[in-house]
């Protein structure tokens, strides 16, 4: 039986700053009023005990906030949040910024890209607010932007954030070693996982059932 050679595309669009809404959470493009906030975030000692080893530690408040400016502020071919509480609940009142996550190496013509740079208090580790923003993420990915695989990855180092990825439901697919310089000068290892189309209807049925009220 011969094969075709005719090649299978699918339409996808690039990311557009949309703002996503969820019960919990609610993602808006960042912007200079949110990195005082999130400066207070890098400033927490409990980040750095946990393997969050890429950029250092802020040594004063002005010096987190222009560390949170050069580290989460948008770059061209990024799209960045700002992620807040979307109403009052025991996580805290409506508006409080939790942290921040946003899209990167996005690539239309291979369906791809990649959810990183997300960092969240430690107030909020293990609530629902990190699985409603991984679905908010994806759903914009695949159904929104009709990419074919998500990228999720973080360093060797980093315990917490590996065994938060797994939960998601992604797929760990190996190390990278070496592959990236930390502010320090060292070397980091990352671990990659991914989550593809096919899998987007299985993982969006677990983080459904992680963000339910408790």
């Amino acid at each position: 039986m011969e094969l075709s050679s005719t090649p299978v595309t699918r339409e996808t669009t690039e990311p557009d700053g949309r703002t996503l809404a969820g019960r919990w959470v609610r993602l808006d493009p960042i912007g200079e009023a949110d990195f005082g906030e999130l400066g207070a975030l890098l400033g927490d000692p409990r980040l750095y005990e946990h393997g969050y080893v890429m950029h250092r530690r802020p040594v004063a408040p002005d010096d987190a906030t222009e560390l949170a400016r050069t580290t989460f502020g948008g770059n061209a071919g990024k799209v960045r949040y700002a992620v807040r509480l979307a109403a009052d609940s025991g996580l805290g009142p409506a508006g409080t910024l939790v942290g921040t996550s946003g899209l990167s190496e996005i690539d239309q013509r291979n369906e791809s890209t990649h959810i990183g740079g997300t960092l969240y208090g430690a107030r909020w580790w293990g609530t629902q607010v990190n699985p409603e923003v991984k679905m908010l993420l994806l759903a914009h990915c695949f159904d929104d932007c009709g990419f074919g695989r998500v990228k999720i990855q973080t360093d060797r180092l980093n315990t917490r954030s590996q065994a938060a990825i797994a939960r998601l439901g992604a797929v760990r697919e190996g190390v990278l070693r070496r592959h990236m310089k930390r502010e320090d000068g060292s070397f980091r290892d990352t671990v990659v996982y991914s989550v593809l189309r096919d899998e987007w209807p299985e993982v969006r049925t677990r983080l459904r059932a992680r963000i339910a009220p408790r």
